[in-house]
């Protein structure tokens, strides 16, 4: 086997060069350039939990011997978790930092979504300019061609791009699309931790503790429909033990109100 011979620069401009276009016109500018900083980012270093929580050592310790009203902590290198103290000291209570969590959360799994759809609709688009580049390697099948036996460049240039197709969605976009997600959800996870520990280290500084809030963890999408759907699940049972155990509706007249006397024993 001679891997040249799975080299050909037209069949790959055909088939890759019409993936990125039909994504870009299905997806929008917007979205691909989301994905393509989503895929950089996954060569690059990621969040690190133990390098935030030792630089956030220095910020809980100012906090908690000054406390909120007159502590003054430097800036931080990670935008979130500086909005986050920020936030803190600005509101004196652990809500400001929860809000500030929660709005940073929502943006990047806005951006990862954004970024897996676009990689999913690349995904799905190069097969079909696989079978695309075949027919018009089919169409230069010309009389004249074959009376020449030059048709052989046109049936493995037909096979090359389906091959290529083939490739590029099942080995390139759907793995840097899983990669996406999988690399979205750690850090969730691991920037959620970081934010409890530190929602636990400020707590006793700030002087409201009735009614604080910790910030909640990562919920995947299935897992917050399997919530919703448990909460309605609880209010029909709910709703039916409380038709199950109602008194009966009295008739009016009869002996349902108290003091009416029954019609049949006055008979």
């Amino acid at each position: 086997m001679d891997p040249t011979h799975l080299l050909d620069g037209q069949s790959a401009v055909i088939v890759v060069g019409g993936t990125l276009v039909g994504t870009v016109l299905r997806c929008g500018w917007r979205d691909s350039r989301t994905a393509l900083s989503a895929v950089v980012a996954l060569v690059r270093p990621g969040f690190d939990p133990d390098k935030m929580r030792a630089e956030l050592a220095h910020e809980v310790e100012v906090i908690r011997k000054d406390g909120v009203f007159r502590a003054n902590p430097r800036r931080m290198r990670d935008r979130e978790f500086d909005s986050a103290t920020t936030a803190l000291l600005r509101t004196r209570s652990l809500d400001g930092l929860v809000e500030q969590h929660e709005t940073w959360r929502r943006t990047r799994l806005r951006k990862a979504t954004a970024a897996a759809r676009t990689l999913a609709q690349a995904a799905d688009l190069a097969p079909v300019f696989g079978l695309a580049g075949t027919l018009v390697a089919l169409s230069q099948l010309k009389v004249d061609s074959l009376a020449h036996g030059n048709f052989i460049g046109a049936i493995a240039m037909s096979v090359l791009t389906t091959l290529y197709g083939l490739l590029l969605a099942h080995i390139v976009m759907g793995p840097l699309g899983r990669a996406v997600e999988r690399a979205s959800q750690a850090e969730e996870e691991a920037r959620a931790q970081v934010m409890d520990w530190l929602a636990r280290q400020v707590a006793p500084a700030c002087p409201e503790r009735r009614h604080r809030v910790t910030p909640a963890r990562h919920v995947s999408a299935a897992g917050a429909a399997a919530q919703v759907a448990a909460e309605f699940e609880a209010e029909d049972l709910l709703a039916e033990e409380a038709a199950a155990f109602a008194p009966p509706p009295a008739a009016d007249g009869l002996a349902g109100e108290p003091g009416t006397p029954d019609p049949r024993e006055a008979a």
